[in-house]
């Protein structure tokens, strides 16, 4: 075995080691895409997971910066070479993808691209992803263009291990998404235990306070001492249903606050949102000391609702979500780009998007609540709180 082949095999081994070491989906398609992007040599690397509506639900991009990307604009929709990976059950290696006739243009901020190889990743008969490579580096003194030779600077043997690194990404990819699938049937399994062990514990309890009421109001014109004896057993009826309230609630806290932290479950949260939707959800914490419980509840609750307000009402295509340390406390906001609405029209919009909840749960906890938004402008919902 010559020495480049066993150096393509130990890139190869190296790739499928740190595509195994993770089970979220998002962090396997990032290793993935890494991972060919070192292997082949090439300048930039991408793969896409289709959804089903004609565009990606998912874009992971390596050789590209932040802001560079952010300059591009939104996810790409399913169209020209890109979507070539996702109809057809082969791979393509072309001199200078611009050429090719399927090609529809890039936005004007996309990178310069020629070399150009890209195969779909294939679970049984259906393709998960596909991915993309381009811009093969070459050796000083060659043409970087390919067009002094007219040849890809891919070659077959670079098709042969991207092949068998899409393999392995099926086998990962899949692994990842049954391992989400199977946590999110947990949370519902427990949620759904929980809410069992909530109604038979404290709906008991009401069911005998109204019943001691009842009997209260029947005695207390006949025989006000023996009323009197029922409301102090209603009183404490009250006191015991709310203590089992109270139990049930700390059992319903995400356990993940205080295991993890305001911070991480945010992240987490926030990623699980990022692959179930088509927006791009995203989420920056800085500087963050752990909070009063209470406090980062009420925080991860505002963040929920401000998301699902997101991405379920206003057609945002990008959401961000930002945890920032503001003296001794913090300042979360929930940033999104979609249709926006008037705060002051109506009561009935407030009430529909939840701002009454959330603006309790903000001064519940000694904290503040603004939301700024217009129609056509997108929404930023901020909530502060002054730590402890």
């Amino acid at each position: 075995m010559s020495h480049a082949s066993r150096s393509g095999l130990y890139a190869v081994s190296a790739a499928l080691l740190a595509m195994s070491r993770h089970l979220e989906v998002r962090d396997v398609l990032k290793t993935i895409v890494a991972s060919a992007r070192e292997l082949l040599d090439a300048q930039y690397a991408a793969l896409g997971v289709p959804d089903d509506h004609g565009g990606f639900a998912q874009f992971v991009v390596d050789g590209i910066g932040d802001a560079e990307w952010k300059a591009i604009g939104p996810l790409p929709r399913q169209h020209g070479i890109l979507a070539a990976m996702l109809r057809e059950d082969r791979p393509e290696r072309l001199a200078d993808v611009r050429a090719d006739p399927r090609f529809e243009g890039w936005p004007a901020a996309h990178p310069e691209m020629s070399d150009f190889l890209g195969l779909p990743v294939r679970d049984g008969d259906e393709t998960i992803a596909a991915l993309f490579l381009a811009n093969k580096r070459r050796p000083p003194g060659t043409d970087p263009t390919g067009s002094g030779t007219g040849a890809c600077g891919f070659t077959e043997e670079d098709e042969e291990l991207l092949t068998i690194l899409a393999q392995h990404a099926a086998i990962a990819l899949t692994n990842a998404r049954l391992h989400e699938r199977a946590r999110e049937l947990t949370i519902v399994e427990e949620r759904s235990r929980l809410a069992h062990e909530l109604h038979d514990a404290v709906s008991q309890k009401l069911f005998s306070l109204r019943l001691t009421a009842q009997a209260a109001a029947a005695l207390v014109d006949r025989d006000p001492a023996r009323a009197k004896g029922e409301l102090q057993h209603v009183a404490a009826l009250a006191a015991e249903a709310a203590e089992e309230l109270r139990a049930a609630v700390v059992e319903l806290r995400p356990a993940a606050l205080d295991e993890d932290g305001l911070v991480a479950t945010l992240r987490t949260h926030v990623q699980v949102l990022d692959r179930a939707h088509s927006a791009r959800v995203t989420f920056s914490g800085r500087g963050v000391r752990a909070l009063p419980s209470a406090q980062e509840e009420a925080m991860l609750r505002v963040a929920q609702e401000a998301l699902h307000n997101a991405l379920r009402h206003s057609g945002a295509a990008r959401v961000d979500v930002t945890l920032d340390k503001r003296g001794p406390g913090a300042v979360l906001a929930v940033v999104d780009d979609g249709g926006g609405f008037d705060p002051a029209a109506t009561r009935a919009a407030g009430r529909h998007l939840g701002l009454v909840s959330m603006r309790d749960r903000a001064s519940g906890v000694g904290g503040t609540l603004t939301v700024e938004s217009a129609p056509g402008k997108g929404t930023t919902v901020e909530m502060e709180v002054p730590g402890g």
